[in-house]
């Protein structure tokens, strides 16, 4: 397993994957003398995605390689210098490059630990250091972090649906790129899928990599009962024939004769694999032969744009079929194609240095609206580790002796806070003065905890139609905080 995910397959400097705007910020604040100015920015979502109740943390690993090799290059120094305004003149000058070349990443990281189940409004990341940098990273926080998570979090649905049967993900050919694919089999495995077609996701990550053969072997021969014996004598031990090339039972009956063949030379049959027609009558028939034949032990694997939805259906219609191949629906988060994470600034240190400037970004709409302060994320479990309840608070300040949760959008939603309430700090340190200080899991034990974080969750929250809301809310003495510097910031109109 390659230890650098990120660097170690793009060799090249990454510090221009950014916004043009990041780096003409960076420029403002440098000529204007601010770019030492300690900032405090949040990376977070609004709402689980797919209508959920919950997401799943994941891209961290991505971030941490991102960060740890944060260096302009001569080639980025001098297409930034090639760039010109809109008179024709330099648009970053000569000194200003000569910093960036200089600059190196110093900023304190505390982040979500990959795996871990989040909710709206909770920060993934939080990034305190020189305006300048946090400012500069945002852009690429929030594409390694949002597309990652969204993966991952429709494989722990499709895991759900699926219960213990096998889930393999098939989808590199339909993902949105290479990276889009590498990526997407990184974040499915971490979500719950067991395996992926994806080789070169297999040898990066580690991850099992599984597959069978395509329609075009079956036609390559003249008869499809040779193209299973043939592919039966290249993979004796790991066969699995793709039946519906023509006629579906009569391909599950080819492969039938074939699985004998290999029983009398000491071999098995692994499983047949359904790409297309009803799959719940199909499935049946299939197991059904396989099963006087038999072979009650040849695997149905299936797949066709199946989601979990799809798969929920298909088991209430008593579908036989035991390993689901995920591809486009997974791999492109077909019915929300993007996570909608933010990066918000929430608070600045007082240019006398005696203090902090607590900032807030207002909306029309108060979901929109962020939450000031230097946040953390505190979660509440029961005796035997199930959720119970998050509460952002401000670590700048000093908690109250009694708790009270509020829900960020309806301050109506109270929740006390018992004072034996077990919990657990979310956002660890992750760098300090821009060093490592966190070793890493591996992926392995980070799709290792999604598994049990999801489990810890009640099943209302978990269901896929109008799941329970999970409490999430902001300590009382914050939400106070926020509220009154919403009316301090929001300009009054006569009526």
């Amino acid at each position: 397993m390659n230890s650098a995910p990120l660097s170690g397959l793009y060799t090249p400097s990454l510090s221009l994957l950014t916004d043009l705007y990041q780096v003409t910020m960076a420029y403002g604040y440098w000529q204007q003398g601010l770019q030492d100015r300690e900032a405090v920015f949040h990376l977070y979502f609004r709402r689980p995605p797919f209508n959920g109740g919950y997401a799943i943390a994941a891209g961290l690993a991505y971030a941490v390689d991102f960060l740890e090799n944060l260096r302009f290059s001569d080639d980025d120094l001098a297409y930034l210098g090639s760039l010109q305004s809109a008179k024709g003149g330099v648009m970053f000058p000569p000194e200003f490059l000569a910093y960036l070349r200089d600059l190196t990443f110093t900023c304190d990281v505390d982040a979500v630990a990959e795996g871990t189940v989040v909710f709206g409004h909770e920060p993934l990341i939080r990034v305190q250091g020189p305006l300048l940098q946090a400012q500069l990273v945002e852009t690429a926080l929030l594409t390694l972090v949002n597309f990652q998570t969204l993966i991952a979090t429709k494989a722990s649905r499709v895991r759900e649906a699926a219960g213990t049967d096998t889930v393999l993900e098939f989808g590199l050919r339909r993902a949105q790129g290479v990276d889009g694919g590498l990526s997407a089999s990184r974040a499915a495995y971490l979500g719950g899928a067991d395996a992926t077609s994806n080789v070169l996701a297999g040898q990066r990550f580690g991850i099992p990599v599984k597959g069978t053969h395509a329609h075009s072997w079956v036609m390559a021969f003249e008869e499809e009962e040779a193209a299973f014996r043939a592919y039966a004598k290249a993979f004796p031990d790991d066969s699995v024939f793709l039946v519906d090339t023509y006629d579906t039972l009569e391909g599950v009956r080819h492969a039938i004769k074939v699985a004998r063949e290999l029983r009398a030379a000491g071999h098995e049959l692994g499983g047949i694999r359904l790409d297309s027609g009803d799959l719940a009558y199909l499935s049946r028939e299939a197991r059904a032969l396989l099963n006087e034949a038999g072979f009650e032990n040849v695997r149905i694997v299936a797949s066709n744009d199946l989601e979990e939805n799809l798969i929920t259906s298909l088991k209430l219609q008593g579908a036989k079929i035991d390993t689901w191949g995920i591809g486009t629906q997974l791999v492109t988060a077909y019915d929300q194609p993007a996570l909608g994470g933010v990066y918000k600034l929430a608070a600045l240190r007082k240019p006398d240095d005696s203090g902090w400037d607590f900032t807030i970004k207002l909306s029309e709409q108060l979901a929109k609206t962020s939450i000031p302060g230097i946040l953390q994320v505190r979660r509440y479990e029961s005796e035997k580790g199930q959720l119970r309840a998050d509460m952002l608070y401000n670590v700048a300040e000093p908690l109250p002796e009694h708790l009270t949760i509020i829900d960020p959008v309806d301050a109506t939603r109270r929740r006390p806070v018992r004072p034996d309430a077990t919990y657990r700090e979310l956002l660890e340190p992750i760098f300090r003065r821009g060093q490592l200080v966190h070793q890493l899991p591996t992926l392995q034990e980070s799709r290792q905890r999604a598994h049990r974080e999801v489990l810890s969750l009640d099943p209302s929250i978990r269901r896929f139609l109008n799941p329970h809301t999970y409490p999430v809310g902001l300590e009382e003495t914050l939400n106070t905080f926020r509220t009154n510097l919403i009316l301090e910031k929001r300009p009054l109109r006569p009526a």
